[in-house]
């Protein structure tokens, strides 16, 4: 399936060390054809870690994609009724956001982004970037995978020697994981090998 001329929000939250994963297939979205909206969230806005400051990320996002972020939860609330998506991806999306949108809670504007597209009908991708994905944020992930309309990136444990509680999504799956999940499918397998040996 071609995703040419789709309309397809970008959900960024704070695992900032995956953001540089994440670029090239935010680039490959719009190199396709696809008109991409980037949202953040708060945490995205606010903070500055060794991986980059978030004022930077954003500008790189705005780059990519040719349109401004969605920076609230007043400006994520027309991709419902008046901006509607064919799908809602969140890559990465941390086990804090993780354990809000399993329990309808709506305070970022990634989370309000999500909460339309549902509204909507229409599919909301999760790529998962989580210390606790074994741990606490388990049942969480079992919640959301049972949940119609929302659709896993395949997702591995990413260091079991040193952080066995630790999942994060295969990001080069992104574009096959919309495709599936536009058709209603999810990809699968959905628990894949994902090891960085150190």
């Amino acid at each position: 399936m071609s995703l040419k001329g789709k309309r397809i929000g970008f959900g960024f939250t704070g695992s900032h060390c995956t953001y540089e994963e994440v670029m090239p297939y935010l680039q490959q979205l719009v190199d396709e054809g696809v008109e991409v909206l980037p949202v953040v969230s708060h945490t995205v806005q606010s903070t500055n870690t060794r991986f980059g400051e978030g004022e930077e990320w954003i500008a790189k996002m705005e780059e990519i994609t040719g349109k401004k972020v969605i920076d609230s939860i007043v400006k994520a609330e027309p991709l419902g009724p008046k901006i509607p998506l064919d799908c809602m991806v969140i890559a990465p999306f941390t086990g804090n956001s993780m354990s809000k949108l399993a329990n309808a809670m709506t305070d970022s504007p990634v989370l309000m982004a999500a909460k339309a597209t549902l509204r909507n009908l229409k599919p909301v991708v999760l790529g998962i970037s989580t210390n606790d994905a074994l741990g606490l944020n388990g049942v969480n992930i079992m919640q959301l995978m049972s949940t119609k309309n929302i659709y896993f990136i395949p997702f591995g444990q990413d260091a079991p020697h040193v952080k066995p509680n630790s999942m994060v999504a295969r990001m080069d799956l992104i574009r096959d994981t919309i495709v599936a999940a536009i058709e209603g499918k999810q990809l699968q397998p959905v628990i894949v090998e994902k090891y960085k040996y150190q």
